[in-house]
């Protein structure tokens, strides 16, 4: 026997920072409050429908996470720079969408160092909704900059001394062993300080400034258990899945017989039920 929870177009869970972070599955109008649910049997059912998050088509395949294909081909926020911001040709005129690229990439961005599966150092406009997203389970600010090109540049010097992205099976295997970030940070600091300089000197300090020992945030996540194994799900192959809910970190639900990355199915018509 199962009761809907909710059905809808899914996009990625809203999170908030409390011991433990708390989570809503979106799906349409509804949130679903996950916690709630732990240890409980449920089902996710794709129904066959893809719609584009930004204009709504339908779209028999999802490009980056939610997007129909021209949508990915014509928007900024889908062009190559988003993902590596190092890259970013606003200045070079070419921005596929100017205006948006003002109102995103040309505004303060926050260089970090968090650790998810280990050290790691990457960039946002939104912490600590970022770090939750990555299952980071220990944040820190490092550096204030003043648009997106510039944090690419930043995080490109620390990249070559620590990893830029998570290894998702192992944060979800369990937490991190803690690390003193701001220790970390000192000692990178010391390793990039000509590189760190350079870029000082060509974009000016007050564009790139270090957030001398800035506060240490820890993240604890709803989990019961977590999977020895990590068994991925996915809709595409198996349009139903559940089992018991055993957690919950970064945009993963961990059940008893996988996990499953909500973010990657934006815009899939999904319900949820409990089995009673």
């Amino acid at each position: 026997m199962s009761e809907l929870l909710a059905s809808g177009a899914a996009r990625k869970m809203k999170t908030q920072l409390c011991d433990p972070v708390e989570y809503q599955m979106v799906l349409g109008e509804h949130k679903v409050p996950m916690n709630a649910y732990l240890g409980k049997q449920l089902q996710l059912d794709f129904e066959g429908v893809v719609n584009c998050i930004h204009c709504d088509r339908k779209t028999s395949k999802s490009f980056a996470q939610g997007y129909c294909y021209p949508c990915f081909k014509r928007l900024a926020q889908c062009d190559l720079c988003i993902m590596s911001p190092e890259r970013c040709h606003y200045d070079a005129g070419t921005c596929r969408e100017p205006e948006w690229g003002e109102s995103h990439c040309m505004i303060d961005h926050t260089v970090y160092l968090a650790n998810t599966s280990g050290l790691k150092v990457g960039i946002t406009r939104d912490f600590p909704t970022r770090w939750m997203d990555q299952g980071a389970s220990q944040a820190q600010p490092i550096f204030r900059v003043s648009s997106r090109l510039q944090s690419g540049l930043v995080e490109t010097v620390f990249k070559n001394h620590i990893a830029d992205k998570t290894n998702w099976q192992a944060m979800l295997k369990g937490s991190a062993e803690p690390r003193d970030l701001e220790q970390a940070r000192q000692a990178l600091m010391d390793e990039c300080a000509a590189e760190i300089d350079a870029l000082q000197q060509q974009h000016g300090l007050q564009s790139i400034v270090v957030l001398e020992k800035a506060e240490q945030i820890a993240i604890n996540y709803p989990v019961l258990e977590y999977p020895l194994k990590v068994k991925s799900l996915n809709l595409d192959k198996t349009p139903s899945i559940g089992g018991t809910l055993m957690g919950i970190k970064g945009q993963y639900l961990i059940f008893d017989t996988g996990v499953i990355n909500i973010r990657k199915y934006g815009g899939y018509s999904l319900s949820l039920s409990l089995i009673n």
